[in-house]
């Protein structure tokens, strides 16, 4: 069972799709949402494999402040398709660069 080059890798030995890698599914994530907010992604924060493909949290800067630890940025959940398209997406929250989550 080796790679193809498109990121996809094969089939399971029950013949199911397993579709695209974790490594693909974090790049589609932050290209996609980046083409539809036109807005560049910071990081991934999340990434997990569903049923239906992959589920994203995306860090992206909202609005560039001085200084920086006052910008504000958004966490977006983006939902994957197995094939790595995006087939969803919601801002979850938004925030200051310097606040601490507390939990």
């Amino acid at each position: 069972m080796g790679d193809d080059s498109d990121g996809t890798s094969g089939r399971e030995d029950n013949g199911t799709a397993r579709g695209v890698k974790p490594a693909v599914a974090i790049r589609n994530a932050r290209e996609q949402l980046s083409a539809l907010l036109g807005r560049e992604p910071e990081s991934v924060s999340a990434l997990a494999r569903t049923d239906q493909g992959w589920t994203a949290d995306v860090e992206v800067l909202e609005l560039e402040r001085i200084p920086d630890s006052t910008s504000v940025l958004a966490t977006y959940t983006v939902q994957l398709d197995a094939d790595g398209d995006l087939i969803g997406y919601e801002r979850r929250r938004r925030y200051s660069r310097g606040q601490v989550d507390r939990r």
